[in-house]
């Protein structure tokens, strides 16, 4: 009996899942919570370890077709894009060209002479309005950085052939390519060897590409072009580059990039959704702002429809009202002013209950998400400074340009200097840029015949007297040079600089200081007296 009683109140025992103990704060399956499958809120993320292309390329095109869409349609993508297109490449994306005379072995003065030369036939490729440097003829240089850059930022990657046009001023002329036509031939499956229109080497390298000649969803029909493939090297015979491929490389093994918007893409659409729906809300409450109450109860409705009720009363009723105020007008609420009323019947009005009061801090709060995934300030993003002082700017300005300058130096040697290399080539070969007599190879020390630091946009200033005076201190005391400070602040070849000034101070009348003058006065204070001679002296 006693034992019958015991099984009847015996507490079952209910099977635990693994890790539970871990929930319960005891120990769990694995040293790492990381890797305990048993946890609640892990049980159900199980990712899988993937090689970098199978991880990218079979979704590649629907992420880029998403990130293409917000780039078209969601004001906030297209903001952050343009913001860092103009921040990293700007109007005037050029190169200061630093031959490094040492390792040519040549002297100083040559540099300077072959920097000066270079660069005045830059300009005359780069910046001619005839667009010549372009093979479509559609952008001057600056303008293709910057649609490359674009490009690398929506599709993850930038793509050109450097072309020769024998017929041009300059021969040297770049051609920007759609990713969508680098793909293998035939849309064949991806091999080990080639990948996604990419043909590798044993040791991992892009030996050619394969491009596909024309897009196989264009408006107009195109079926032969779009089934056919050109195969171009990556370099020429002497090493000239063919085709520039930049993007950014996370794993070894990748071939490929991936939109820089694809970690963001899921909470740029929620937050337009969210947003929208807000705004359909706030318009519906300023449309249906009042309304006309009548009377006639759910009694009196039942009486005239109900069994034996005769509806022609109400037929006559709703026909009187719309009469009298089709008589007066109608209803008005303008000019602070309400016509008379039916009798009997009432004004109501719908509560203004959008947007949510949550809303603003809510979207912030996505914002910032966001902000952080483009490696912005919720501040650019939202163009909102309400809430900002000078300290929290600076500090958001040093932040974002730390990164801004990384992402520049990158695209400067990944795309453009590959593009310069090629042109002076051309301008050395034919002539137009001598070299001095014994002179070391060209294409030996390529490298360092075209060695260059690009400069776009400067960084701007917060408080420009303060930043002006540590731009000076900075250099004073040898931590910067005129040319650095010229080229981070303002974004300014510091010899033009000092070439203009020259001619200003030239043409200045006398007794008049130049402003230039004036401010390194100031900036560097008064000059220490001179020592009263002693009488030995």
């Amino acid at each position: 009996m006693s034992a019958r009683m015991a099984d009847l109140t015996r507490v079952p025992l209910v099977p635990r899942k693994r890790g539970a103990m871990r929930d319960a704060g005891f120990n769990g399956s694995t040293p790492y919570v990381a890797a305990d499958t048993g946890i609640d809120t892990l049980s159900g993320f199980l990712p899988s370890n993937r090689a970098p292309d199978a991880e990218i390329l079979p979704g590649r095109d629907r992420i880029t077709a998403r990130a293409r869409d917000l780039g078209r349609n969601n004001g906030w993508a297209a903001g952050a894009i343009s913001k860092e297109v103009d921040g990293v490449i700007g109007a005037n994306f050029r190169p200061l060209l630093k031959p490094d005379w040492r390792a040519l072995g040549l002297d100083p003065e040559w540099a300077q002479e072959f920097k000066e030369q270079a660069e005045a036939r830059w300009r005359l490729h780069a910046d001619d309005p005839r667009r010549y440097c372009d093979t479509t003829r559609a952008q001057t240089m600056p303008q293709l950085f910057g649609s490359a850059y674009r490009t690398y930022i929506l599709e993850g990657e930038a793509i050109a052939l450097v072309n020769w046009r024998r017929l041009r001023p300059f021969k040297t002329t770049l051609r920007l390519v759609d990713p969508d036509l680098l793909s293998n031939p035939y849309d064949a499956a991806d091999e080990e060897r080639r990948r996604g229109g990419v043909e590798i080497t044993r040791d991992g390298v892009a030996a050619a590409y394969h491009f596909r000649q024309g897009h196989r969803d264009s408006a107009w029909p195109n079926v032969a072009e779009a089934m056919s493939w050109k195969r171009i090297a990556r370099e020429g015979l002497n090493g000239r580059p063919q085709v520039i491929h930049f993007y950014d490389k996370l794993r070894d093994g990748q071939t490929r990039g991936v939109s820089r918007l694809a970690p963001i893409v899921e909470r740029l659409r929620m937050e337009d959704h969210y947003s929208r729906v807000e705004l359909q809300a706030a318009v519906i409450n300023a449309i249906l702002a009042a309304f006309i109450k009548s009377p006639m109860g759910p009694e009196m409705m039942d009486e005239m429809f109900g069994d034996g009720g005769d509806a022609k009363a109400f037929l006559q009723y709703q026909g009187e009202r719309a009469a009298f105020y089709n008589g007066r007008g109608g209803v008005k609420l303008g000019g602070a002013r309400v016509q008379t009323l039916y009798p009997n019947d009432e004004i109501g009005m719908v509560s203004t209950a959008r947007p949510a009061a949550q809303f603003a801090d809510f979207e912030a709060a996505v914002l910032r998400h966001i902000a952080s995934g483009l490696g912005i300030s919720y501040e650019q993003l939202a163009s909102d400074w309400s809430k900002t002082n000078y300290s929290s700017a600076r500090a958001a300005m040093i932040e974002i340009w730390r990164g801004w300058t990384a992402r520049r130096v990158a695209f400067a040697q990944g795309f453009c200097q590959l593009y310069f290399m090629a042109w002076l080539e051309e301008q050395v070969l034919d002539g137009h840029i001598e070299l001095p007599r014994g002179a070391p190879d060209f294409h030996t020390f390529w490298p360092a015949y075209a060695r260059a630091k690009w400069i776009g946009p400067g960084k701007g200033f917060v408080d420009p007297v303060k930043e002006a005076q540590a731009a000076a201190m900075r250099v004073a005391l040898g931590l910067s040079t005129l040319e650095e400070e010229a080229a981070e602040l303002t974004g300014t070849d510091y010899a033009e600089n000092m070439e203009q000034i020259g001619r200003e101070i030239t043409a200045m009348p006398d007794g008049m200081l130049h402003p230039a003058q004036e401010s390194f006065a100031k900036l560097l204070g008064p000059a220490p007296a001179a020592p009263n001679p002693s009488p030995e002296d």
